[in-house]
């Protein structure tokens, strides 16, 4: 009888280390993930196909006509957290462009003095008696100053404060049905300097002239489902109930209504202004623990693109003006292929610098059609070791590390929501040194989100 008794206070301490264990380890078990999940909204299931532009009939269209851009898209507008010391803020592509020449790859002029954004397009003649012309995709922008001088247009401009509005720097809005009741709203944000990273103290390295982020917001019958954010060539893509949202008043035609609507929060990393949901440190590109190449978002100055901005429509083929005002400006500077900054400086330059995996200053980056709207994936483009060509949207926050990571339990990392909870954190610590940016972690974020 007393060896029943001991065996059965076996089992029952055997249960209770096993549960305690098993929910430390996994941590759903504790936070009702199964409740979570079923009040998550259901996507994808049941719902018909995204189209290509091109794929698009009278019949599957999601916009009335070319050039009407829905209440909707303005009212789910991402906010965006600038970084707190952001030195290259948000910039007018207008007045941008009349600080440069247009030259080939050979540094010869394509337009030799300075010029405005109407002047841009997708080709150049170079000879007025010749019928051959020069690609917009073989030219670059050419800085007339030293743009190493930093000059004051090329550190943009601070929202206000109060309203976040930048009147000197219209986000460029660009939407695109995508038939079956879907549509694709993308937001461009523009500044005229990118800032690269440091690489263990020593840098920065990348740096170029312009910088072209955006997001994207994707509909279905005027629903949000799906946010996307550019982010170093690649972004993070997500179900739209994950990110976070902030109440602010409604936009109509540029005025501020009193209705309050929820919008979702984008953070901009310092420098090189590539996009995530959380703030903290975000370690890119180098899959290494220690962080080598990280970007640092804060809740800076919250800036709101829906009051300033310059819209379009497309269509896999044609750019419609919205209103008057793109209109006076045109739509073929969106056409130019070309580099919107400097070609990489020489090493012969003094201004260049190198490091075994980078240059400090590279090629200006290319516009907005050059980003695949056209995609029915939520992603941009693949990595090179994604060759299947999946991008999953994630169910919860990718957090932050570091000092300035916010602490929630009830978000993701690296490695999502499973070790949060290992005790000691010793052990916590060598999981996550063993896992971190691991294959284990990367196959549990891709099926798990």
């Amino acid at each position: 009888m007393a060896s029943l008794q001991k065996h059965s206070m076996s089992c029952v301490l055997l249960a209770l280390l096993l549960v305690t264990y098993v929910g430390a380890v996994v941590p759903w078990i504790d936070n009702d993930f199964f409740e979570e999940m079923s009040e998550a909204p259901k996507l994808g299931w049941g719902l018909p196909p995204v189209l290509a532009p091109g794929d698009v009939t009278d019949d599957t269209k999601s916009l009335p006509y070319q050039g009407h851009i829905p209440q909707y898209v303005v009212d789910y507008c991402p906010l965006v957290h600038l970084y707190s010391e952001e030195r290259y803020w948000p910039a007018d592509i207008r007045k941008y462009a009349h600080h440069f020449t247009l030259k080939d790859e050979e540094g010869g002029y394509v337009i030799n003095s300075t010029f405005g954004l109407k002047d841009l397009k997708d080709s150049f003649d170079t000879d007025p008696n010749s019928p051959d012309k020069i690609p917009s995709a073989e030219t670059f922008m050419s800085a007339v100053e030293n743009f190493d001088a930093d000059p004051r247009w090329l550190l943009g401009h601070k929202p206000d404060y109060s309203s976040g509005k930048i009147k000197d720097a219209p986000a460029i809005l660009i939407v695109v049905d995508k038939g079956n009741g879907w549509v694709d709203a993308f937001w461009f944000y523009f500044y005229a300097f990118n800032l690269g990273p440091f690489i263990m103290g020593y840098g920065p390295w990348g740096n170029h002239v312009g910088d072209w982020e955006h997001s994207l917001v994707r509909f279905y019958e005027g629903e949000p489902q799906y946010l996307w954010m550019s982010a170093h060539g690649g972004g993070g893509c997500y179900q739209y109930h994950a990110i976070e949202k902030k109440s602010r008043n409604r936009v109509v035609d540029g005025v501020r209504m009193t209705k309050l609507i929820e919008r979702p929060v984008i953070f901009s990393a310092r420098g090189t202004h590539a996009n995530y949901a959380s703030v903290g440190q975000h370690a890119h590109d180098v899959p290494f623990f220690f962080s080598a190449l990280s970007d640092f978002t804060d809740r800076g100055p919250l800036w709101d693109p829906s009051l300033n901005f310059l819209a379009y429509t497309y269509n896999g083929t044609v750019v419609t003006p919205v209103s008057k005002r793109e209109r006076e400006i045109g739509s073929d500077w969106l056409w130019f292929s070309g580099h919107w900054g400097d070609k990489q400086l020489p090493f012969t330059d003094p201004r260049q610098k190198w490091c075994p995996v980078q240059w400090r200053y590279i090629d200006g980056p290319r516009g907005p059609l050059r980003k695949n709207l056209e995609r029915t994936s939520l992603c941009q483009r693949s990595k090179w070791f994604n060759f299947w060509g999946g991008c999953p949207a994630r169910r919860s926050i990718k957090r932050g590390q570091g000092l300035d990571a916010e602490r929630n339990d009830l978000v993701g990392d690296n490695c999502g929501v499973l070790l949060y909870r290992v005790r000691p954190k010793l052990l916590r610590s060598l999981l996550r040194l063993v896992m971190w940016r691991g294959v284990t972690c990367f196959v549990m974020d891709y099926f798990t989100g």
